[in-house]
């Protein structure tokens, strides 16, 4: 009888994400002749081969394709079995691994985490910054519980949850005439320079849509990774740009640009939550959505603010 354990299982998901024994081993903090040998014991069982050795690296065969699959899904299910037991004594208590991409986490972050250590005492939060797909990435691979990002994920084994539109606002520097104009129209962007941030970030993929830009001709990124960059560049007289009013009351400060809202319908994006389906802490994530409710209210509160100095 084949016998399989789960550090074999958990050698081998390494494996079929890295594509390279040496890398896979490093992931597993282990090294690359153990990491090794595990994989050889667990073809061994199975009695069948899951890998192809090459000069570069690895390729899994057509069978180590669907075993990386099944392996992916029975780590997850032990992950959440372990997830159960740890957090069946309450809410929002333990360990909770929240991904935030960096459009949201300056500006959503600081009203929220004092609302979660007044409410939540027991819970020990660790937050990992990054773009999208490398946090759904490591969503699903079991690596994090949570995500705080722009919505839709189009994945089928995660649920998403909507918490508020974040309206783009258009920001110009203070010295630009505006002829007597209250509310921001795509003809004002088309006829500018439009800084965004650089190709990974889902806001830029946001603000090309709504400016049906397909040509970057007039874009300018310069390897723009924060809207703090962005907004010194606008202040500077370098170009236009579009902010997700969340960020306003933070970037907004004494800096010399002006923020308009557009014309109707209002450009937006969706902010909410996506954990994987199979989670058994969705009571976690429902209650951590309506704190993030609360300090999205925050966030527009200094938004206001700032728009009005």
């Amino acid at each position: 009888m084949a016998h399989v354990t789960l550090k074999q299982l958990r050698y081998f998901d390494a494996l079929a994400r890295e594509q390279h024994f040496g890398r896979a081993a490093d992931a597993c903090a282990v090294t690359q002749p153990a990491l090794s040998m595990q994989i050889q014991d667990l073809e061994a069982s199975l009695g069948i081969s899951l890998v192809e050795r090459t000069r570069n690296g690895v390729k899994l065969t057509a069978k180590g394709e669907e075993i990386a699959s099944r392996a992916q899904r029975l780590l997850n299910d032990v992950r959440n079995l372990i997830d159960y037991a740890q957090h069946a004594g309450g809410i929002l208590s333990g360990v909770l691994r929240l991904g935030v991409i960096p459009s949201v986490a300056p500006y959503l972050l600081p009203p929220l985490l004092p609302l979660l250590k007044d409410k939540y005492p027991d819970l020990e939060l660790h937050v990992r910054e990054t773009q999208t797909q490398v946090l759904t990435d490591e969503l699903v691979e079991g690596k994090l519980d949570v995500l705080l990002l722009a919505l839709p994920i189009k994945n089928p084994d995660v649920e998403t949850l909507s918490i508020f539109d974040d309206r783009f606002l258009l920001a110009v520097p203070k010295s630009k005439k505006l002829s007597g104009r209250v509310r921001a129209t795509k003809d004002m962007v088309e006829g500018d320079r439009l800084l965004l941030l650089e190709e990974g970030h889902c806001l830029r993929d946001q603000a090309l849509t709504y400016c049906s830009l397909r040509q970057v001709d007039a874009v300018s990124t310069f390897g723009a990774s924060s809207l703090s960059t962005i907004v010194e560049m606008v202040s500077a007289g370098l170009g236009i740009t579009l902010l997700p009013e969340i960020c306003v009351g933070v970037e907004g400060r004494n800096r010399e640009i002006k923020v308009m809202r557009f014309v109707e319908p209002e450009p937006s994006r969706a902010i909410g939550l996506a954990w994987r389906r199979s989670s058994p802490r969705r009571d976690d994530f429902l209650a951590l959505s309506k704190l993030i409710s609360v300090a999205w209210q925050a966030s527009l509160k200094r938004g206001a603010t700032a728009m009005q100095a």
